[in-house]
């Protein structure tokens, strides 16, 4: 372990205002409230954000090069003394203890001096904002947290429309943020609006988006924009190798060589340049067939036709308005097709803005939750990706190479397993936040402890996504692949995943009996022989037993 954690803050003159940038928020909204001749910037690597919950190389990797190329930026412009940045090597706990020894130390420069004025934007996590509150109420520090202007809801706009709504439900405060943008929206002849009605006439078109690829599989799919490896990002490699070879950090996942990184790039772009090369390459060359097959999946393809810039836009390298209007402007010059366009504005101008909605509003129930009493621990193999599992030994091995699966993968794929499996909520949320490179708290917390599993009993999401092996056969060719059968629930060729939906059926009669989308599941159910339910409560028990050996 490092000995206690130190830092020489050296300062040149008294400082009005201090701002704390966290390593989300990599954007110019808070530099621009400053003054570098009166104010100061400090921004801290922790060792809390790797550990709690142990974080994987690649995210740790990515948080920590992106700042660090971040605040380079921002020395072009603010001095030494005026731009404090801790790396992760001086062992700093936590922002608690960083902001407590920046305060002692100017107090100890300043001893005549009143204390500067500490801002933040709004943390992304509330445990984050938390303790940045009990530091400045401890140490009698006045603190201002900023409204983040990076989401496109207008702060408070979501509890209003929240309140009096029994069950609030996505698509209708995307159409209200629809209508209030004006984002794929068409007069009307007759009505004063401008933008009174969805391009196409449909608000959704979800229904077009559920491709799978056939027996052919993806066909002209293009190559992964990759970045060389700088000395930024080598140099945070270097550190991270050495902090895990004196056992000060454990991370997860599949450890990052500079070699291989020297060879065949990096996956993530850093900076806003490189974040904007992402989003130009997605535009130009993976929208048009985003929509058709953003649900599908195909063997070793982890990237497809996705975007990829789920982590720029929550680190703010992206902001989504441009995001988006980048998308509006290839339907406008006919180069993607309205499908495709619209399920990608849903997803960030919807289920985005809905999402962290949801979490501030509901973010101190989400822990406690476990509605379904789900009580197994997170299987082993989803730190190693051994599973005769097909579907899931790709899934997982994917998060643990690259840091990434897309939506369906995390949904139906390693969500609909700990959903069926009855994994701890927290267990797998914490699996979620700590390897996934786009995990931030709010974004993270209600997709997986709602929407993928269910436990908050329905806050996101009207019903728990399952499905049987069947889903996973009909959307990806990892079925083909795998030992085990779709088709059959029961015996030793039986898919894990069949087996496990019709055992969560019969464990949750009272959830799905009289269900208006679930009640023909229970039903199916009902109408197995005495003789299938047995042998298909066999198999569960078995697996239940002896899931890492599957």
């Amino acid at each position: 372990m490092l000995p206690n954690w130190k830092f020489d803050f050296k300062f040149d003159r008294p400082v009005r205002k201090l701002g704390l940038i966290l390593g989300d928020q990599l954007n110019q909204q808070l530099v621009s409230r400053l003054n570098p001749s009166q104010d100061a910037i400090l921004m801290l690597e922790v060792l809390s954000e790797s550990r709690q919950p142990t974080s994987s190389w690649q995210r740790t990797t990515l948080f920590l090069s992106a700042m660090r190329h971040f605040a380079d930026d921002l020395k072009q412009t603010w001095s030494e003394s005026a731009m404090h940045y801790v790396t992760i090597s001086h062992g700093c706990p936590d922002f608690e203890q960083g902001l407590q020894a920046f305060f002692q130390s100017y107090q100890m420069a300043f001893p005549n001096e009143s204390l500067p004025a500490l801002e933040c934007v709004l943390a992304g996590d509330d445990s984050i904002k938390q303790s940045i509150d009990t530091f400045a109420h401890s140490n009698g520090v006045a603190l201002q947290w900023l409204a983040d202007e990076h989401f496109i809801s207008e702060p408070g706009q979501f509890q209003r429309w929240l309140s009096g709504r029994k069950q609030p439900r996505m698509e209708y405060y995307y159409r209200l943020l629809r209508q209030q943008t004006g984002y794929l929206m068409q007069g009307v002849e007759g009505q004063q609006s401008s933008k009174s009605q969805p391009v196409g006439g449909q608000w959704n078109y979800d229904k077009d988006n559920r491709k799978s690829f056939g027996k052919s599989g993806p066909e002209n799919v293009p190559e992964v924009r990759l970045f060389e490896l700088d000395e930024v990002t080598g140099s945070v490699v270097e550190t991270l190798v050495e902090l895990v070879d004196k056992k000060v950090l454990s991370l997860a996942g599949e450890p990052l060589k500079l070699e291989n990184l020297t060879q065949k790039g990096w996956f993530w772009p850093l900076t806003r340049a490189q974040a904007l090369l992402v989003l130009e390459d997605f535009v130009g060359h993976r929208l048009a067939q985003f929509g058709d097959f953003q649900d599908a999946m195909w063997q070793d393809q982890p990237w497809l036709f996705h975007s990829r810039v789920s982590s720029a836009l929550n680190m703010k390298l992206l902001d989504p308005r441009e995001v988006i209007e980048a998308a509006i402007e290839a339907f406008e010059k006919n180069e993607a097709p309205l499908n495709a366009v619209e399920g990608f504005v849903r997803q960030i101008l919807g289920w985005r803005e809905y999402i962290r909605g949801l979490y501030w509003s509901y973010r101190k129930d989400w822990f406690q939750a476990n509605h379904l009493n789900a009580q197994r621990d997170l299987p082993s193999f989803f730190w190693t990706g051994k599973t005769q599992m097909n579907c899931q030994s790709q899934a997982v091995s994917q998060v643990l190479q690259t840091g990434y699966g897309h939506h369906i993968q995390r949904l139906m794929v390693t969500g609909l397993f700990s959903l069926l499996y009855g994994v701890k909520p927290q267990q797998i949320h914490e699996w979620y936040l700590g390897l996934f490179v786009d995990a931030i708290a709010w974004v993270e917390i209600p997709n997986t402890i709602g929407m993928s599993q269910f436990a908050d009993g329905g806050i996101v999401g009207s019903k728990p996504y399952i499905a049987s092996g069947a889903y996973i056969q009909k959307m990806s060719n990892y079925c083909q692949k795998c030992i085990y059968n779709p088709k059959l629930p029961a015996g030793e060729k039986a898919c894990p995943i069949s087996t496990l939906y019709w055992e969560f059926i019969a464990r949750h009669q009272s959830l799905l009996d009289g269900h208006p989308r679930l009640g023909m599941q229970w039903r199916n159910w009902q109408n197995k022989s005495d003789e299938q339910q047995f042998a298909i409560r066999n198999r569960a028990r078995w697996l239940f037993e002896n899931i890492d050996v599957v």
